[in-house]
């Protein structure tokens, strides 16, 4: 693995992003709508007489914990429906660049996005609503790490899917993790889901995440299982989606697909 030509993908889109408009719109637009939006919802909700603390712990904490899920799965979606979009993808694929180069160069442009991202929205969530993401401590960090991979998980299944099957499966890149959200215990607790959305929401490790978001905001605490747990799935899924990856990259090349693709 050589880290001049991971630099070079992480590059390539870096300068990319600031002379395009949808881009930054897709950067920042949307995530502050979210925070808005959710934030005067929490805020009408305290007047009315509920905790003020909890559920603008609930409500924008869990908002810009999702985000970070969706930045980290977009991210490295996006980056690879770029490539097909400027009809480079032969160009990358026929160079000395290995499949682990790409996938690292797409995971660390999409770390990047999201440490920007996740500063801006927790200094924006602070000046408007004086919520402070600092709140959940070193808890965060768990939080944020199984978030990241699992975003990363649904980015390369989505790449692999579309590097089969070719652009009419661009929704997948937008779409998959709104599927999982209403399983993953994002807003509310996993028990007031019916018993079967129970038990595929117990295989996703979002919902260890959110489950245990709220139960350091109530308790202070958190189960040490869970979130062992969730790194274990989160391991797992990340493994099984890589070979997925591969398997589906080597069928493409196989049968001459890249070419066609674009």
């Amino acid at each position: 693995m050589k880290f001049h030509r991971i630099n070079a993908i992480i590059w390539r889109h870096i300068y990319g992003t600031h002379r395009t408009l949808h881009r930054l719109v897709d950067l920042f637009y949307w995530p502050t709508l979210d925070l808005v939006l959710w934030g005067f919802m929490a805020t009408y909700f305290t007047r009315a007489g509920q905790s003020a603390f909890n559920l603008m712990a609930f409500l924008l904490g869990a908002m810009i914990l999702w985000g970070i899920l969706i930045r980290s799965q977009q991210d490295v979606s996006i980056s690879f429906m770029e490539e097909v979009w400027s009809r480079n993808l032969l160009n990358i694929f026929g160079s000395p660049l290995s499949v682990p180069e790409f996938l690292t160069a797409a995971f660390l442009l999409s770390l990047i996005r999201i440490i920007i991202v996740f500063a801006f929205m927790g200094l924006l969530s602070w000046l408007l609503y004086a919520f402070n993401i600092l709140t959940f401590s070193f808890y965060l960090i768990p939080f944020w790490l199984n978030l990241l991979i699992f975003g990363w998980t649904i980015g390369i299944v989505a790449m692999a899917i579309i590097l089969r099957f070719g652009q009419r499966f661009n929704f997948i890149a937008w779409s998959l993790p709104v599927l999982i959200q209403p399983v993953s215990a994002v807003f509310y607790p996993l028990s007031v889901l019916p018993g079967f959305l129970q038990k595929i929401g117990l295989a996703l490790p979002t919902t260890y995440v959110f489950e245990g978001m709220r139960q350091v905001i109530t308790t202070h605490q958190l189960s040490i299982s869970h979130l062992a747990l969730a790194f274990g799935l989160n391991l797992l899924y990340l493994i099984l989606g890589c070979l997925f990856f591969v398997i589906m990259y080597r069928s493409v090349r196989k049968k001459g697909l890249l070419s066609k693709l674009e």
